[in-house]
């Protein structure tokens, strides 16, 4: 399902048994400033079955603890995307928000879709 574009780059799975999503990581550090937004990487590449749409949601821990959010969540993941999953985080904090390479960003909820 998951191909890494870059060697570093973590494949997501569950945490636990009751998990239902996959975190996803970042490839790289950066920053993001208060009130702006930034698009950060994972380097993977993922491949949807007909009938699962990815959904990129926010982490709940990033949010309440650093005001982080995913900026237009859910993101869209569609059967046809090829190309490699960013995630648009914006930051409604005070101050400037660090990502270090490895950090989960946020979330990957794979539902069934259906009515097609």
């Amino acid at each position: 399902m998951f191909k890494k574009l870059i060697e570093d780059a973590i494949i997501p799975h569950y945490q636990t048994i009751g998990s239902v999503g996959l975190d996803l990581h970042s490839i790289e550090a950066t920053s993001i400033e208060a009130g702006k937004r930034g698009i950060v990487g994972t380097g993977l590449r993922i491949h949807l079955s007909q009938g699962i749409e990815g959904q990129i949601r926010p982490r709940s821990g990033l949010a309440a603890k650093h005001g982080i959010t995913v900026l237009n969540s859910p993101g869209t993941i569609d059967t046809d995307y090829e190309g490699e999953l960013k995630v648009i985080l914006y930051n409604t904090g005070d101050g400037t928000f660090s990502i270090e390479k490895g950090d989960r960003i946020a979330q990957l909820v794979l539902p069934i879709v259906t009515g097609k």
